[in-house]
């Protein structure tokens, strides 16, 4: 009989020259560089070039991939329509159905060549964003912001959502937040992507089975989770936290199925919630999340993870809670895209097996008279 593991815990299902873990030592790494590393130097583009092409961008090749975002921001005018039917529909079912769309009119839509994929890529980076920004504006009844070319990826989100520009903190710091969630191995929306990608379906078909299995609330939406009870919760939210302990409900935030130690992802979310807090007045919020942190480590022996402090630095910069997850997605698009154009480049079509333990063999078939 195989040997099964529940949620393909452990097992390896695929070789990736993209991202290393090491949830013993709370190692993160892409491409071989350390995340801290990365945080303290890099750019989110640099990020996407990195992850898409495996080295840092010379200047050139950086200025040209900035150019390609920009050129690539507007999204189709049926898609701003269909936007604008569905303002009271929750964002992950909108950005799901929104970028399934992209690829009915995508000019290179039949074209499933590693080299039109390439440009395909560059487009759903830049027209995810739009997506996520353009439907907050018409769901709130505001004009659509025509994106500023002169901006990067992270202020021109936030310029946008909010029709005004960032000051260079706040760039910084939603910058870095999107550094840090671009990727992180084969977690379940990679994976459905790549699953996808295998069948070599097109980069459309598969990015949108990631975003699928991100919709879901064991993998994506633990931040929303988060500053939703911190602010239903109050100044009482570290009692409600001791509750759920004492009640044996899971807190949202804390935990991680790879790390055993802290999530070097909440090393810098913990710092950017704390500076922001200061910055922007709900440095209640990073405090409060700070004791929670403290107690829980001393009671369960759980670190934070990613979800917990992006939730406070998130709500910091002014961007609604039911976007947290799309903005996930967002992020992640960089990631996704880079394990699509792998799986292209050396494919195997992913069949796993399954243990059956189902009713033995060789049933006899009994009319349905006599059942």
């Amino acid at each position: 009989m195989a040997v099964t593991q529940a949620g393909l815990e452990g097992i390896v299902a695929a070789e990736s020259e993209i991202c290393f873990i090491d949830g013993d030592r709370g190692i993160l790494s892409y491409r071989g560089f350390n995340i801290h590393t990365l945080a303290d130097n890099a750019t989110f583009e640099e990020i996407i070039y990195l992850l898409w092409h495996g080295s840092l961008p010379k200047q050139s090749e950086l200025d040209a991939l900035k150019a390609d975002l920009v050129r690539y921001r507007p999204i189709p005018p049926e898609v701003v329509s269909f936007l604008g039917t569905v303002t009271k529909m929750p964002p992950m079912d909108v950005l799901r159905t929104a970028v399934s769309m992209l690829g009915l009119y995508d000019p290179l839509a039949r074209d499933n060549s590693i080299q039109a994929s390439e440009e395909k890529a560059a487009r759903l980076m830049a027209q995810t964003a739009t997506i996520v920004t353009t439907f907050d504006r018409l769901r709130n009844g505001k004009p659509v912001v025509e994106g500023d070319p002169k901006l990067g990826f992270a202020a021109n989100f936030l310029y946008t959502l909010t029709d005004k520009k960032p000051d260079d903190v706040m760039e910084h710091v939603f910058d870095i937040a999107l550094i840090l969630h671009a990727d992180h191995e084969l977690n379940a929306s990679t994976f459905a992507a790549r699953v996808t990608a295998a069948t070599l379906s097109d980069i459309h078909s598969a990015v949108t089975s990631a975003i699928g299995a991100l919709k879901g609330p064991l993998h994506g939406g633990a931040n929303e989770d988060v500053i939703r009870m911190l602010l239903a919760a109050g100044e009482k939210a570290l009692d409600h936290v001791k509750g759920m302990l004492v009640d044996k409900k899971k807190v949202p935030g804390f935990g991680h199925r790879v790390y055993h130690t802290e999530d070097p992802r909440a090393t810098h979310l913990r710092a950017l919630s704390e500076e922001l807090g200061r910055r922007t007045g709900h440095l209640n919020l990073y405090l409060t999340s700070k004791n929670i942190e403290e107690t829980i480590k001393e009671q369960k022996g759980l670190n934070a993870n990613v979800d917990f402090y992006s939730a406070s630095t998130y709500y910091s910069l002014g961007i609604p809670i039911d976007l947290f997850t799309p903005i996930f997605a967002v992020s992640r698009m960089s990631g996704w895209t880079a394990h699509i154009l792998e799986q292209y480049r050396n494919n195997r079509l992913i069949r796993p097996r399954a243990d059956y333990t189902g009713k033995p063999v060789g049933q006899v078939w009994v009319p349905i008279s006599e059942r």
